[in-house]
């Protein structure tokens, strides 16, 4: 056998966010399959073996009598080696009745349309599901975003949380601001090591610009500033679930002080700890 695979099974009330928790899985670094016949898991597990230690299997009403299946198929799994388990999302009926007229999706169990006699049906296809579950969501009450966050909390027990990749870029400000920034430092501020003629033709990447610009007292200032502000911000984004996080750093062209900047904030990311990487969109306009 080859390594053995963390397999999560989403299933749970249709409306109650199972979807949503499959694109979670999946930022978590899951490869997802969504809606697959359970008798049929098995067999992805071992052609995906050696290749992804994480996958994550969708499972509903829709499987029809697929979903018989379902148990065996957990059985047969953890046989195999592989650490199993069922996630079940669940919600109260009203609420569920709710989210589908609002959404004016048709309930998978309810073609004529009612509702809440399809959730009734539904509850009593899954209760089996239900009973192996290793962890219940009950979203009645929450929101995309707390399901998002839930999920998080429960798979870093488990050793799951993926690290927050950080990209430093340098940028400058007469090309327009980064499009994927999250966070944007303007250095404008900062003495110019354009207006020094022997340092205009090199850039921040260079040791004489980047000595000019980083051991001002303004600099210094800055970076005093930067450094605790990222330490606290950080782990509320990795908190929050957020895979990528872009922070930029501008000046006017993009080439001496941003530069000089990025590459210093990276090394300090880095030694903290942090996946972190640089990258300088204009240094060679």
């Amino acid at each position: 056998m080859g390594q053995a695979i963390h397999v999560v099974v989403v299933t749970g009330m249709s409306g109650a966010g199972r979807t949503s928790a499959l694109r979670v899985l999946e930022d978590l670094g899951y490869f997802c399959v969504d809606n697959l016949p359970p008798a049929l898991a098995p067999e992805l597990a071992r052609l995906v073996e050696g290749d992804i230690s994480r996958l994550g299997l969708g499972i509903d009403v829709r499987t029809g009598t697929f979903l018989e299946r379902a148990a065996a198929t957990l059985d047969e799994l953890g046989e195999a080696g592989h650490d199993t388990e069922v996630i079940f999302l669940d919600a109260a009926d009203e609420v569920l009745v709710r989210r589908f007229s609002e959404s004016r999706r048709p309930h998978p169990l309810a073609p004529d349309g009612d509702v809440l006699e399809g959730i009734r049906a539904e509850r009593e296809r899954l209760a089996s599901l239900r009973t192996r579950a290793r962890h219940v969501i009950d979203t009645t009450t929450s929101s995309v975003h707390d399901l998002r966050r839930s999920l998080i909390d429960y798979i870093a027990r488990g050793g799951g949380r993926p690290r927050l990749a950080i990209r430093v870029v340098s940028f400058g400000f007469k090309y327009g601001l980064p499009v994927d920034a999250d966070l944007v430092f303007d250095l404008r501020f900062l003495p110019n090591p354009h207006f020094v003629d022997e340092l205009r033709p090199q850039t921040g990447l260079d040791a004489p610009v980047a000595d000019y610009v980083l051991r001002t007292e303004e600099a210094q200032e800055l970076l005093g500033d930067l450094r605790p502000l990222l330490a606290h911000t950080i782990p509320r984004y990795e908190r929050e679930g957020k895979a990528y996080l872009t922070i930029a750093i501008g000046c006017t062209g993009g080439r001496h002080r941003s530069v000089a900047m990025t590459e210093e904030l990276g090394r300090w990311l880095i030694a903290e700890g942090h996946d972190a990487a640089t990258a300088h969109r204009d240094v060679g306009r």
